[in-house]
């Protein structure tokens, strides 16, 4: 693993496809930042960091999708090992809230952003990016954001938890390389936040509907069972849950 450490950067993710696309750069380079200027979420959210407190990391992986049906596979494999590496320090109730929010009971403590880029041989290169509250116990106007710190009342080594994560996705990827992870959509679906519950959802015009969720499909789509029992996909940013 090569890791390159940065103090302040405007986005890990950037930072390395800029690497990954001015020359040859090794599976598994791990970048790692401070603080990020404009650190991003799903479908360009952006995401607030205190500087210094929390981890802020993105990390190449080559090799892995031959297709691009699979590129919702490497979401599910990432999110896994966030929660595996996440539960070797007893965090309580790890759940994945779709599409890549990591939760601790109904508080947000991290999320998810990959990016993939596909070269005209059909090769997928992704970006991994990891944002996680690590040690940050203040959250102005964000009310369901926690850190691992405000939920276990202690301040966390930053460095291990980093290499932790990063054990743990090697881990992941190289079980899923070895086609010995034939229930991964199982045992994704076992840990989605909600999953089985009646929850309120919202359109972004404001519309609201009653609906439980059955599962994510291996295209990244949330299948909810409305109330006159029947099942609809959503894309990501189509609903809203509402809890």
């Amino acid at each position: 693993m090569k890791l390159i450490k940065l103090n302040a950067i405007d986005s890990t993710n950037d930072f390395l496809k800029g690497l990954s696309g001015n020359g040859t750069v090794d599976d598994f380079t791990v970048v790692v930042a401070e603080k990020q200027t404009k650190g991003r979420g799903q479908m360009g959210a952006q995401w607030v960091s205190e500087s210094g407190k929390n981890l802020t990391m993105s990390v190449l992986i080559k090799d892995l999708l031959i297709d691009i049906n699979q590129i919702f596979s490497l979401n599910a494999l990432v999110s896994l090992s966030v929660l595996a590496a996440l539960k070797q320090y007893n965090i309580p109730n790890l759940t994945i809230k779709w599409p890549n929010d990591i939760m601790s009971g109904n508080k947000k403590i991290g999320g998810v952003l990959i990016e993939n880029s596909i070269k005209t041989s059909g090769d997928i290169t992704s970006i991994v990016g990891i944002g996680l509250n690590v040690n940050q116990t203040q959250f102005e106007s964000l009310p369901k954001a926690a850190s691992l710190s405000s939920i276990m009342g202690v301040q966390f080594d930053k460095e291990a938890l980093l290499l932790t994560l990063v054990a743990s996705l090697k881990e992941m990827v190289s079980r899923y390389k070895a086609a010995s992870f034939p229930d991964l959509w199982r045992t994704y679906n076992e840990i989605i936040f909600k999953k089985g519950i009646p929850m309120a959802f919202q359109f972004p015009n404001g519309t609201q509907f009653m609906g439980i969720i059955k599962e994510v499909d291996s295209f990244g789509k949330l299948r909810i069972v409305l109330e006159d029992d029947t099942i609809v996909s959503f894309e990501i940013k189509q609903i809203q849950m509402l809890y």
